[in-house]
């Protein structure tokens, strides 16, 4: 007699396509009587086959296709959300898309003839059917619904939309909290505090607005990385910015040329100070939101990701009286957040801080602090040359960018001053040869750098999701992981999550490379040595490249293999 999968039952499907083996089948079916479970479940259960393997079995006895989690989630939200939340919970099943007459659902087991009998019902349409596995219905019901939820409020917030009016009540402060929307206020008041409410509760560091053909993306940066909160239509595009035009007061009527302006945010628990940079693009306006001070700011060294020696190292130049810091990396690599927690480490009524930055990010009691005004003259090295006869001991340069800039830092660090100070580079080395290149001349750089670090953020895995894996040979290789320490290192992942975005990962932590600038380097630079004898005297000294000090998070399982390549770059 010919197998026929659709005419089997599921546990002759699986023995046939070679997925358990007949005692495996006697086993399970024994303790079916005693659990009164589906023979599935009990076999995935005992770990004798997947939730993958299961799927497949199940779409071969239905003759349906097998979908995998990522193409559930292309399901539209007004498809899914034809199926009520609670019984698509309940039962693990999913609305994927719909025809005049049939409505098409993605179910675990398809034999569930009384769930779809009461899908039947509840939406007056014949069910047809694709198979995916529990756990993948389950995490995309959650992505789904909670779409779902978000697009129902940008529907309430937009509708009945017909003219947006530019004479609406401006100001340069907007409080989330308390501020009463009534029906004939502009729908896009809703909106613009809807998007803001969120962003700041993800605590996101900035709000990305992108006009598309068909519709806006609106996406928010959680620990780095963009995540897509909602998509209003792309009707709704030029009231939103209008809303955001005028609270951070620019020009309503410009649509042709980028914009850059303010506003502050005041919630229960803080003030938000927030960026707007709008730039024309082909669809439409773009905006992006720069929101500071609306992470969890944690101005203490010990937290920030500094191992111990490391930590010593650092506290130990920033303790003396004169010479300059330089901290580098990209934009949001946390630059500011360690120059902040170091001016408190050294804080006290004995000394006088000054700091001149654009923008001040966040305010520290006790500091004097100075906000840049290029629109009146009020740049860095105009602040610098006040400063100065400000008596400070210990001054921060927000960012070094220019020639003028870099020789005042150098001249106050020789004249009985400790600066700290930031630039953009890739690493310890490059940054000395940045300095040369905005023309402090080499005796000078040599004779006033302390110490210089590199810095970068890396995601930490979800303490609460996560599992020890066995990575491959590749992965290993891809990282150059040491070898001697692969048999005494577990490694970890993380698990997508609701609660962690669904990327495995909540919250970031630091990595350095720490750059002491001894005799020997301070000769190096008098001497104009090339950036290989830099760097190899820096580690001869004892020096940790970044790619390495990211491999030490792995050790400790603080982050991933995939974490630790995508933040930083192969040491050569």
């Amino acid at each position: 007699m010919s197998y026929d999968p659709q005419f089997a039952k599921i546990g002759e499907v699986l023995v046939h396509e070679g997925l358990i083996t007949e005692k495996e089948l006697e086993s399970a079916l024994s303790e079916q009587k005693n659990k009164k479970d589906k023979l599935g479940n009990i076999l995935v259960s005992q770990g004798v086959i997947t939730e993958d393997e299961l799927a497949t079995a199940f779409s071969l006895q239905a003759n349906c296709k097998k979908l995998t989690e990522d193409e559930l989630l292309k399901a539209p939200e007004e498809i899914v959300k034809l199926i009520p939340e609670d019984f698509a919970r309940q039962n693990n099943i999913l609305a994927l898309k719909k025809t005049s007459d049939s409505i098409y659902v993605a179910i675990e087991d398809p034999e569930d003839v009384s769930t779809l009998d009461a899908i039947k019902k509840l939406v007056n349409l014949k069910p047809e059917v694709f198979v995916s596995g529990k756990t993948a219905i389950k995490n995309a019901i959650d992505q789904l619904y909670e779409r779902v939820k978000k697009s129902g409020e940008v529907e309430s917030a937009i509708s009945n939309i017909k003219i947006v009016k530019g004479n609406e009540e401006g100001g340069d402060e907007l409080d989330l909290g308390s501020e009463k929307v009534s029906a004939k206020d502009a729908p896009f008041v809703k909106l613009v505090n809807l998007i803001l409410t969120e962003a700041i509760k993800e605590d996101s560091s900035d709000v990305h607005i992108e006009p598309g053909r068909d519709e806006v993306n609106v996406r928010i940066r959680v620990d780095g990385v963009l995540v897509k909160i909602m998509t209003p239509p792309a009707s709704s595009l030029n009231g939103i910015v209008t809303r955001i035009k005028i609270l951070s007061k620019l020009n309503i009527a410009e649509h042709r040329l980028p914009q850059d302006g303010r506003m502050k945010i005041k919630t229960d628990s803080r003030d938000i100070d927030v960026r707007v940079s709008i730039l024309p693009t082909v669809h439409g306006e773009k905006v992006v939101l720069r929101l500071l001070g609306s992470g969890k700011l944690s101005l203490n060294l010990s937290n920030l990701g500094f191992p111990d020696k490391k930590l010593q190292t650092f506290k130990k130049w920033i303790g003396q009286p004169y010479g300059m810091i330089i901290i580098s990396g990209p934009t949001g690599s946390g630059k500011s957040t360690t120059l902040y927690a170091a001016l408190q480490e050294i804080h006290s009524e004995g000394i006088n801080i000054t700091t001149v930055e654009d923008p001040v990010e966040y305010q520290l009691a006790g500091i004097n602090q100075v906000q840049m005004h290029d629109e009146i003259g009020l740049n860095f090295s105009a602040s610098l040359r006040s400063i100065l006869r400000q008596d400070p001991d210990v001054l921060l340069i927000g960012e070094i960018r220019d020639e003028e800039t870099a020789n005042i830092a150098v001249k106050f660090s020789m004249t009985g001053h400790l600066v700290f100070s930031t630039v953009h580079a890739n690493d310890a080395t490059s940054t000395i040869l940045r300095l040369l290149d905005l023309g402090i001349p080499p005796f000078l750089l040599g004779s006033s750098l302390n110490l210089v670090m590199a810095q970068r953020l890396v995601r930490t895995i979800d303490k609460d999701y996560n599992e020890v894996y066995n990575p491959t040979k590749e992965e290993l290789d891809l990282i150059d992981f040491p070898k001697s320490k692969i048999k005494s290192t577990k490694f970890h992942r993380g698990i997508p999550h609701r609660s962690n975005h669904n990327t495995g990962y909540k919250g970031r932590t630091a990595i350095h490379e720490i750059m002491e600038v001894d005799s020997t380097i301070k000769k190096l630079i008098f001497d104009g040595a090339d950036q290989t004898d830099i760097k190899a005297a820096a580690m001869k000294n004892g020096m940790t490249p970044l790619r390495d000090a990211g491999i030490e998070k792995i050790i400790n399982g603080t982050s991933s293999i995939d974490e630790i390549i995508r933040a930083t770059v192969e040491d050569i």
